[in-house]
């Protein structure tokens, strides 16, 4: 059980890498001025929308807008909390890894609505959004299972912690 804990928390930190580096680097060009940012980042990213033919950003509709600015005021931060609170075993990532999980579903499902609807997304980006469907997934799940036994004395239970002895 401790491998898998293991992968799924090296999956969910890679996840949340991504999103705290992408994020303000490289989402947050489909909704701020192209002269905030250095050319070699802005190269970067006309050559994503032209490598996986992405439409959605290329020509951002209102509602993809709307999900970047959400991705930038909540997942940004959340994904920041999330790496921070997993490298340094903190309890509490339990619930940052669900928060980011079940929003980047959310997010997901509308995406993929538009790519499937309008029949115009490329194989190569479907297989990019559905590595982020496992990543999403992986991060529900540690939030949902997540238990820690470093936290916990040998021999009792986090409903019943032990008490300790005062001298």
């Amino acid at each position: 059980m401790a491998v898998v804990t293991v992968a799924v928390d090296a999956v969910v930190a890679l996840f949340s890498l991504t999103m705290a580096v992408a994020a303000p680097l490289f989402d947050s060009q489909v909704v701020l001025p192209p002269g905030l940012y250095p050319a070699p980042l802005v190269g970067i990213f006309r050559w994503f929308i032209a490598e996986f033919g992405h439409y959605v950003v290329a020509d951002p509709p209102p509602f993809f807008r709307s999900l970047v600015w959400l991705d930038l005021a909540f997942l940004w931060p959340v994904s920041v909390a999330n790496l921070y609170g997993i490298l340094a075993r903190r309890r509490w990532s339990a619930a940052t890894s669900l928060m980011a999980g079940v929003y980047m579903l959310t997010y997901l499902s509308a995406m993929f609505g538009e790519m499937l609807g309008s029949g115009r997304a490329t194989r190569k980006l479907l297989q990019l959004y559905a590595l982020f469907v496992v990543f999403a997934v992986a991060s529900v799940a540690r939030g949902l299972c997540w238990c820690s036994t470093q936290d916990t004395p040998a021999g009792s239970s986090p409903a019943h912690p032990a008490r300790k002895k005062r001298v």
